[in-house]
């Protein structure tokens, strides 16, 4: 049987910041390897590759979208150049791939053919806000979106600051940016007073913010993060 080639995990900036700011330079020499990429958005995975300076003609380059609209009966055939001893890179649209991301479907199909995996380094939203929140890094949990359901969002969220303060875990979560300001407006009257919000907000970028303070000091702040990448965090000091 021929040797399996290997999946590569290949992250992606998290906004508008220069990718060898937070990529380490390690990342192009694999990627410039590969020529077949399993992507969320063509047009967004090739604007990063010649951001990155990707110099194969993409011609020649075989993407394959997976993303909500992807049949799940065409994902099996997006791991076939592994068969062939071909490597394969799966590039998320911001942050990790596999990370509240859909490419965590290829790396399973990955590991059942028994290829391997090499999930290379790069920025990720949810352990650099806990980094800097202040909050539990030994005990933690990333809940992923918010329900779209306002009620529901409601619910989830007054759950997460229970089991906080009954386990003393930290809880991440996010939602799309442009239901951030709705978020933050329900969670500053629905949680305690004395419950601790992590609020980080462009992530790796010129403008990141990391803001830990008690819901009713967050309050009294002028807050607006509409339209911009936020990961929110619930914890204990």
């Amino acid at each position: 049987m021929s040797k399996l080639g290997s999946l590569y995990l290949l992250p992606n900036t998290l906004g508008g910041e220069q990718p060898f700011d937070v990529l380490p330079s390690v990342n192009l020499q694999k990627m410039e390897a590969i020529k077949h990429f399993v992507v969320e958005d063509l047009r967004v995975a090739r604007r990063f590759l010649k951001k990155i300076g990707y110099t194969h003609d993409f011609e020649f380059v075989k993407f394959y979208e997976l993303n909500k609209h992807t049949d799940s009966h065409e994902i099996s055939r997006f791991i076939k150049p592994l068969k062939l001893g071909e490597d394969i890179g799966v590039l998320s649209d911001a942050g990790c791939p596999g990370v509240a991301d859909p490419g965590a479907k290829v790396v399973a199909l990955a590991h059942q053919l028994g290829a391997a995996i090499k999930p290379l380094i790069g920025p990720n939203s949810i352990l650099l806000t806990l980094m800097g929140s202040g909050f539990n890094g030994q005990e933690f949990s990333f809940n992923g979106y918010l329900p779209r359901d306002r009620k529901d969002r409601i619910r989830k969220f007054l759950y997460l600051e229970q089991l906080v303060h009954k386990t003393g875990a930290t809880q991440l979560f996010m939602d799309t940016p442009f239901r951030n300001n709705h978020v933050i407006e329900d969670m500053l009257a629905q949680l305690k007073p004395d419950t601790l919000l992590c609020i980080g907000s462009n992530i790796t970028m010129e403008n990141e913010r990391i803001v830990t303070l008690p819901v009713k000091q967050w309050k009294t702040k002028k807050i607006d993060f509409h339209k911009q990448p936020v990961m929110f965090a619930l914890g204990q000091f």
